[in-house]
């Protein structure tokens, strides 16, 4: 029995004589769990106890605190492991008397054992009369509806009390190395740490700490340093290895780009009036584009650049989107109260209906000779314009950008190529941030500037690929914990195996295929005895149903590729669009001046050199992203690969000059 001498001596090496500590934190989930520990200890049926969760989270230490906070805490609290409960050690089951049993690891204890242990915890076993405490990582379905079960939520999860955390290491820590005051914590230390998982959760967090005091000892030789650096905290955090935060290098680039007077200015005090005048130039000037330069701008100029944009800089075109300047200025003026978003997957009937706008704008390019004709280009304008108006007076933030406008589509598509995204720090903004500003729109807080909230009505935390940021920089605005980064990073980077795209992007690529189709239809269909000499000519059916059967030829080549397939052909389908608009850009853009002035159109073959250069490296990407997207063999691998590089030369056929 425990009583005597013989079997005090022999439990003696497993006591445990206290809690090492309490339950640190204050966020719900530390409430929860000291709650949670309070009722087990306070427990007057002395019901059995399984405390479960992950490794590192001194499951025992909070088994010594339901023991300690009990009645029975003047009696012994006996820890066996899996390792204990061999050989001979086994019989000191037989000694506990009315001590307190704490097993810990009762997932790595064999079936037998563990029978016999269940059998204590039900009071089965004669001359035990004290309680049985559990602690698992894993399930233990044979304790279901014996024991009272507190999970703890691991570090992960508890971001909140990360900082709690930090402080309370470096107070019990710093004596050891010999301060008596433990060094300040920059903030900016715990917003980034929040952001790092701790698979080992406390126990690597506790040997985070012991490393950093010891290396900001030596960098301050022995000398106790007031605030301790930031970089002698160390974490691995795989997905921001190939992630440059561009803010952090320049910060003053950061206020100049968040703040409220350039964007208003640049929105409403240029941009909105530079497209009245656009449109006016449109009507009231020359219909041909040689004698008209608001319409070579927008065909010269306009189209070759935000193709040159995407890899770049993303979908930026869309933050000083003159449509949308336009519908903003409406939403703001018309007195009535927007609607909020419709609940549901937009996605589902916005995407057909986004993809059958752009496919009818290539119609209209085509069919009736857009480039060339500059009241139909400034009807064009004013009809996206119209739609951005109408869903601005009606529904709140940008309803239209987000999931009807045609060009809004293309960009949010092509943004995926892009080297540059804006993204917030997971951790930061679970673990520092209650009010989702950057989300929701709100006042002022902190640094944090007065918003409506993310346009896309996204948080930009939960961002997976760049195709719902605008680059407008609200959240950046709206952010009081510096949490938003602007960061460069590989091309392609949002195109993975695992990502989550939504289903009408296939259709909007098919329709792009299918305008590159239908601006060379003469070359692809010129084999037909019934081919007319030109699109442009004849009665509108004829024209039509031949522009129709020019853009449904990838949809119907392209309805049997799986999603990934069409993707791995994103930056080669970019490369053809490009190299389709480059011989106006090249040859016309230099010749928007006026006459006298000085006048510059590239020759045929630089544009043609260009032209294969851009198809090349689209190439070159597309076969890099079927190697990344697809579970292809080396052979299949570089079968796909030919195919795609007779595409290209197929496409550069198409596009030349």
């Amino acid at each position: 029995m425990a009583e005597s001498s013989a079997g005090l001596q022999r439990l003696a090496p497993f006591v445990l004589g206290r809690a090492r500590r309490g339950v640190v934190g204050s966020s719900r989930y530390a409430q929860r769990l000291r709650s949670a520990v309070l009722e087990a200890a306070r427990d007057p049926q002395r019901q059995p106890v399984l405390i479960s969760g992950e490794p590192g989270l001194e499951k025992d230490n909070l088994a010594a605190l339901v023991h300690y906070g009990s009645a029975e805490r003047r009696r012994l609290l006996v820890r066996l492991d899996a390792s204990d409960l061999q050989g001979s050690t086994l019989n000191l089951l037989n000694e506990l008397g009315s001590s307190t049993l704490l097993v810990s690891g009762m997932d790595r204890i064999d079936n037998e054992l563990q029978q016999r242990l269940i059998a204590m915890a039900r009071g089965e076993v004669p001359g035990f009369q004290g309680r049985v405490l559990f602690t698992s990582e894993a399930a233990i379905p044979a304790l279901d509806g014996l024991v009272r079960t507190i999970r703890v939520p691991p570090l992960r999860v508890r971001r909140t009390d990360l900082g709690d955390w930090l402080r309370y290491r470096l107070r019990l820590q710093s004596p050891g190395l010999g301060w008596n005051q433990p060094p300040a914590l920059p903030d900016s230390v715990v917003r980034r740490l929040q952001n790092h998982d701790f698979a080992n959760n406390l126990r690597e967090l506790e040997a985070m700490v012991d490393r950093a005091l010891r290396q900001a000892r030596q960098q301050s030789q022995g000398e106790l340093p007031p605030l301790l650096p930031e970089e002698v905290f160390w974490t691995e955090d795989k997905s921001r290895r190939t992630r440059f935060d561009v803010w952090r290098w320049k910060p003053q680039l950061r206020e100049w780009m968040r703040a409220p007077a350039l964007w208003n200015t640049l929105l409403f005090g240029l941009v909105s009036w530079l497209f009245v005048a656009v449109n006016l130039a449109l009507w009231l000037g020359p219909q041909e584009r040689a004698a008209n330069p608001m319409l070579t701008l927008f065909w010269a100029w306009w189209w070759p650049l935000i193709l040159l944009s995407y890899p770049l800089v993303g979908r930026l075109w869309c933050s000083i989107c003159p449509f949308m300047v336009w519908g903003q200025i409406a939403q703001r003026i018309t007195p009535w109260q927007k609607r909020s978003w419709p609940h549901g997957d937009l996605d589902r009937w916005g995407a057909p209906a986004l993809a059958a706008g752009f496919a009818a704008i290539l119609l209209w390019e085509e069919v009736w000779n857009l480039e060339d004709t500059a009241w139909l280009s400034s009807c064009l304008l004013l009809l996206i314009t119209a739609g951005a108006v109408i869903s601005s007076m009606v529904f709140e933030k940008r309803f239209w950008c987000r999931y009807l406008c045609p060009v809004g589509g293309m960009n949010g598509l092509f943004a995926k190529l892009s080297i540059l995204e804006l993204r917030a720090e997971v951790g930061t903004c679970s673990g520092s941030c209650s009010s989702y500003a950057c989300f929701k729109g709100g006042p002022a807080d902190g640094e944090g500037l007065a918003t409506e909230g993310c346009p896309l009505g996204t948080h930009p935390a939960h961002l997976s690929d760049n195709r719902n940021c605008v680059l407008c920089m609200t959240c950046t605005q709206a952010c009081p914990n510096r949490s938003v980064q602007l960061r460069l990073r590989p091309p392609a980077a949002d195109l993975q195996r695992n990502m989550q795209a939504p289903d009408g992007e296939r259709g909007l690529i098919l329709v792009l295929a299918g305008g590159l189709c239908l601006h060379n239809w003469q070359r692809l269909l010129s084999w037909l005895p019934l081919a007319p000499s030109s699109l442009h000519e004849g009665p509108l059916l004829a024209r039509l149903s031949f522009a129709a059967l020019a853009l449904a030829l990838p949809a119907a080549a392209g309805l049997w590729l799986k999603r990934r397939w069409l993707y791995a052909g994103l930056p080669l389908l970019w490369a053809l669009l490009l190299a389709r608009h480059l011989p106006i850009g090249m040859s016309e853009a230099g010749t928007v001046l006026p006459v006298g002035w000085p006048q510059w159109s590239a020759d045929l073959h630089v544009i043609g050199f260009c032209q294969t250069v851009v198809v090349l490296f689209g190439w070159i990407g597309a076969v890099i992203l079927s190697r990344r997207l697809l579970d292809l063999n080396r052979r299949a691998w570089v079968t796909g690969s030919m195919v795609l590089l007779l595409v290209s030369l197929s496409g550069r056929w198409l596009v030349a000059l």
